[in-house]
C-alpha cells in the first residue's frame, strides 16, 4: 500500500457538487492507493503508521493531539510513466480488490480512536485542501 500524506489546515471532498468527506483545523489529508500484493494485514499497518506517525505542529501525531483524517482512494498512486506520454495502472489493484482495502484502512483508524472522514470510491472527486508547510509525505508499507 502507498499513502500520500499532507499535513493540512482543513480539507474537503466533493462530490457532483455534494460534500461527502470534510476535516477542519489541523489533520491529515491521506491519498491511498492498493496494489495487487497487499493485504488486511498491510492495511492495519499504515493505519497504525498513520495514527502515529509525528508530522503535526509541535512534531505530534493525530493520536497525540485527537487530529482527524480525511482518507480518498487513488488508484493513480500506482500509475508509471516511465515508458511513452500516457502512464499505465498496471500496478494499482482493481476495485474489486482496493476498495475493501481502503475501507479497512478506515475501519482501523476509527478502532484506534481516530475521527476518519472519506471520499467516494471510484467517483469523481474535487479534493481541497490547505497544505500546512507545505508537508507531504509518502508512506510505502
Amino acid at each position: 500500500m502507498r499513502a500520500v500524506v499532507q499535513r493540512v489546515d482543513g480539507a474537503r471532498v466533493v462530490v457532483a457538487g455534494e460534500t461527502v468527506g470534510e476535516i477542519v483545523g489541523e489533520g491529515l489529508c491521506v491519498l491511498v492507493g492498493v496494489t495487487h500484493e497487499d493485504t488486511a494485514e498491510k492495511a492495519a499497518q499504515l493505519a497504525r503508521k498513520l495514527w502515529s506517525v509525528r508530522i503535526l505542529e509541535g512534531e505530534k501525531s493525530c493520536s497525540d493531539v485527537n487530529a482527524p483524517l480525511l482518507v480518498i482512494s487513488q488508484f493513480t498512486l500506482y500509475g508509471d510513466a516511465r515508458k511513452g506520454r500516457r502512464p499505465t495502472w498496471n500496478a494499482a489493484a482493481p476495485g474489486e480488490v482496493a476498495e475493501p482495502l481502503v475501507d479497512e484502512v478506515v475501519a482501523r483508524l476509527r478502532e484506534l480512536g481516530a475521527t476518519v472522514e472519506t471520499g467516494r470510491f471510484g467517483a469523481d472527486m474535487r479534493v481541497s485542501l490547505t497544505n500546512h508547510g507545505p508537508f507531504t509525505i509518502v508512506v510505502d508499507v
